[in-house]
C-alpha cells in the first residue's frame, strides 16, 4: 500500500469537502445519482466526479487541471478526453504521495506547507499524454492508490472539452457501444437526396439502453464527437458559459490537496479582457451550413432539401438519451448528382424557333453558323412576360439583358464561333417567345427590321372629338405596317393590357372591324424614317387601344408597345 499518516490530512482535506469528493473504489449510487443530476455541484470544480461526464472550457495556451484519488492499490481506472472546439494537448500524471514526516520521531505529520514544498519538487510519474482532436482514452485495469492530475491545454484557440472518469469501467457504460462495422454507408443518391444507413448501437438492442441517432450533415468536413458539432451549430445552446475573469479556479482547486502553482502560469492573474473571452464564441453559421437532425431509434434517413452537383459531409451519433453521452460512428460523404442536362434547341440561320419556358425555368438554344460570318442578328421576342438573355460566344459572355416585347441585338462575328443562348423565365408564370438567329442581310431576313424605339407616339393637340393623330418610327428597309384600334374601358391600365394580350400575336387575330388601314413605308434617311397618321371615326370621350404591326417579307409580323389615346369629350 502506498497510502500513509503524512497523507492523512490531505485525504481529509479532500474528504472533507463534500459531494463532490469521492472514496474510491466503491460508491453510494444513490447519492451519486443525485449529485450528478446537480450540475453545479461540478461546474468549474477541479475534482472529476467517478462515474459522470463534465463539461470544461480552455483559454488558449493556459493549461487547466483536474485531480481526483484513488484510495487503495489495484484499481481499475478510465480516463476519457473528448475535444470539441480545436484539438487538445493532454496528460495524466500520478502525483507521488508525501513521505512519512520526519517529526524526529514524534509522529507527528508535518506542516502543510512543508507537504507542499515535498509534493511541488517531483512533478510525479506520467502515465498517458496525448495531442490531437479524437476522442481518447487511457484505461489501466489495475492502478496505485494516490493522487491523479488530468492537465489540459488548447494552443490553437479558447476551446470547449468534456472529461469522463471512472474506476468501475466494466460495469459503467457510459458511452453507447459501436456496432462490429461503424461505418455510415450511402444506399441512395440523388440530386437533391441522399439516404444513409448504418448498423445498430448493441447498447440499445442488448443492454436495454435509451438510445437514439443524431445525423449531422455539412459540406466542410465530418466531425469526431457529437460536441464538436454542437460547438459548431451553437455555443449558446450546447456547452456551459466561459468562466468569468478570476473565476477560473473553483474553492476545489488544486491548493487544498498540499501543492502550490506551478511556473508555467497556471494560476497567475487572469487579467483578461472582454475581447478574449468573446473570441470563443463565433458566429452561428447559416442554416443550410450545417443541419443536426435526432431520428429516434431508427438507422435508415434520407437528407433531403439538398443542392445538386454539391458535396456533403454526413456524421452519424449515437446518444444515450439517459445521460446525454455520445458516440461517434465513422462518418462519410458524397456528392449529389448534377442536375439533369437540358436539350439543347440548334437554331437554323435565318429561320424562326417558337421556344416555351415553365415559370422560373430555362432554355439553352445552340447557333453555329457553317460559314464564316462578320456579325450575327439575334431577334427575341418576348409573348408575355419578360424574360432573362444571355448570349456567350465560345463561351465568352456578349451580353446578359431583361427583354420584353421586342429587341434586336447585333453580335460581332468571329470565325467558326460557337452561340449559346440561354433563356431564363420569369417567376410570374410561364414565357413563350420567338427566336432568330442570323447572318444574313437584313433585306433577307424573316422578321421584319425595327427601328430602336417602338413606341407609338400620340399628339395631344392634334386630338378632336371624333379623331387622334399618332406616329412611329420605321426603318430604311420597305415594310407593310397596319393599325388596329379597340374601345375599352376608361380604368383600362398597363397591367391589364399586358395580362391580356400575346404580344407575339399577330394581325391575323384581330377582328375585320378594328383594323383601320395598312400601307407601306420605308426612308433611305434614318433620320426621317417617321411617319404619321391620323385615325377618324371615334366616339367623343371614349379610350381607345392603338397597335401597329409591321409585317415581314415572309410574312412574321412584329407588334409596336400598344398606345392608349381618348378623344375629347367636347370640341
Amino acid at each position: 500500500m502506498r497510502q500513509c499518516k503524512g497523507w492523512s490530512a490531505v485525504l481529509l482535506v479532500l474528504l472533507g469537502l463534500g459531494a463532490v469528493a469521492q472514496k474510491l473504489p466503491t460508491r453510494d449510487e444513490g447519492l451519486f445519482q443525485m449529485q450528478i443530476r446537480d450540475k453545479t455541484l461540478f461546474h468549474d470544480s477541479s475534482v472529476i466526479p467517478d462515474g459522470a461526464e463534465i463539461s470544461g472550457y480552455l483559454f488558449r495556451d493556459t493549461p487547466k487541471r483536474y485531480y481526483f484519488v484513488v484510495e487503495e492499490d489495484n484499481t481499475p481506472l478510465s480516463v476519457t478526453v473528448t475535444p470539441c472546439d480545436a484539438p487538445l494537448e493532454w496528460k495524466l500524471t500520478l502525483q507521488e504521495l508525501p513521505e512519512e514526516a520526519s517529526g524526529e520521531g514524534s509522529g507527528e505529520p508535518e506542516p502543510l506547507d512543508q507537504q507542499k514544498q515535498q509534493v511541488t519538487v517531483d512533478e510525479g510519474t506520467e502515465l498517458f499524454t496525448y495531442k490531437g482532436n479524437d476522442v481518447e482514452s487511457y484505461v489501466a485495469t489495475s492502478t496505485p492508490s494516490g493522487l491523479y492530475q488530468l492537465e489540459l491545454l488548447s494552443t490553437e484557440k479558447d476551446s470547449n472539452f468534456k472529461v469522463y472518469a471512472t474506476t468501475t469501467p466494466e460495469s459503467d457504460q457510459p458511452y453507447p457501444e459501436l456496432p462490429y462495422d461503424p461505418r455510415v454507408d450511402v444506399t441512395a443518391l440523388g440530386r437533391t437526396t441522399v439516404t444513409l444507413a448504418w448498423k445498430p448501437t448493441p447498447t440499445g438492442s442488448l443492454m436495454g439502453q435509451p438510445v437514439q441517432y443524431c445525423v449531422v450533415i455539412n459540406k466542410e468536413h465530418n466531425f469526431k464527437s457529437m460536441c464538436a458539432a454542437e460547438a459548431k451549430i451553437s455555443t449558446d445552446d450546447a456547452f456551459m458559459l466561459a468562466p468569468k475573469p478570476g473565476r477560473d479556479f473553483s474553492p476545489f482547486d488544486f491548493m487544498h490537496f498540499g501543492f502550490v502553482p506551478s511556473d508555467n502560469g497556471f494560476g497567475k492573474d487572469r487579467g483578461l479582457t472582454s475581447n478574449k473571452i468573446s473570441r470563443a464564441y463565433t458566429a452561428k453559421p447559416k442554416a443550410s451550413d450545417i443541419q443536426k437532425v435526432c431520428i429516434g431509434n431508427k438507422n435508415i434517413f434520407t437528407v433531403s432539401e439538398l443542392k445538386p452537383d454539391t458535396q456533403y459531409y454526413f456524421d452519424v451519433f449515437a446518444v444515450n438519451s439517459a445521460t446525454n453521452t455520445s458516440t461517434a460512428y465513422v462518418g462519410t460523404f458524397a456528392r449529389t448528382k448534377e442536375e439533369a442536362r437540358q436539350k439543347t434547341v440548334e437554331l437554323k440561320d435565318g429561320k424562326v424557333s417558337d421556344v416555351f419556358i415553365k415559370r422560373k425555368g430555362s432554355k439553352f438554344l445552340r447557333f453555329a453558323p457553317v460559314s464564316s460570318h462578320q456579325r450575327v442578328t439575334l431577334f427575341v421576342h418576348t409573348c408575355l412576360d419578360a424574360v432573362q438573355v444571355q448570349v456567350r460566344r465560345d463561351g465568352k459572355l456578349l451580353l446578359s439583358q431583361n427583354v420584353e416585347g421586342v429587341r434586336q441585338f447585333q453580335l460581332r462575328g468571329k470565325p467558326k464561333a460557337k452561340y449559346l443562348i440561354r433563356l431564363r423565365g420569369s417567376r410570374k408564370g410561364a414565357s413563350t417567345l420567338k427566336v432568330l438567329a442570323t447572318t444574313r442581310p437584313s433585306s433577307k431576313q424573316p422578321f421584319p427590321s425595327l427601328p430602336e424605339d417602338t413606341r407609338i407616339k400620340a399628339f395631344d393637340k392634334l386630338r378632336t372629338c371624333s379623331s387622334v393623330t399618332v406616329a412611329w418610327l420605321g426603318t430604311q428597309d420597305r415594310n407593310k405596317y397596319c393599325i388596329y384600334r379597340k374601345e375599352v374601358a376608361d380604368n383600362y391600365g398597363e397591367e391589364q393590357r399586358r395580362r391580356e394580350q400575346n404580344q407575339c400575336a399577330g394581325p391575323e387575330t384581330r377582328r375585320k372591324s378594328e383594323k383601320v388601314l395598312c400601307k407601306y413605308f420605308h426612308s433611305p434617311n434614318l433620320q426621317k424614317a417617321v411617319t404619321t397618321e391620323t385615325i377618324t371615326g371615334l366616339e367623343p370621350g371614349k379610350t381607345y387601344l392603338l397597335d401597329v404591326y409591321v409585317v415581314g417579307h415572309s410574312g412574321h409580323s412584329v407588334k409596336y408597345q400598344s398606345k392608349l389615346v381618348k378623344t375629347r369629350k367636347y370640341c
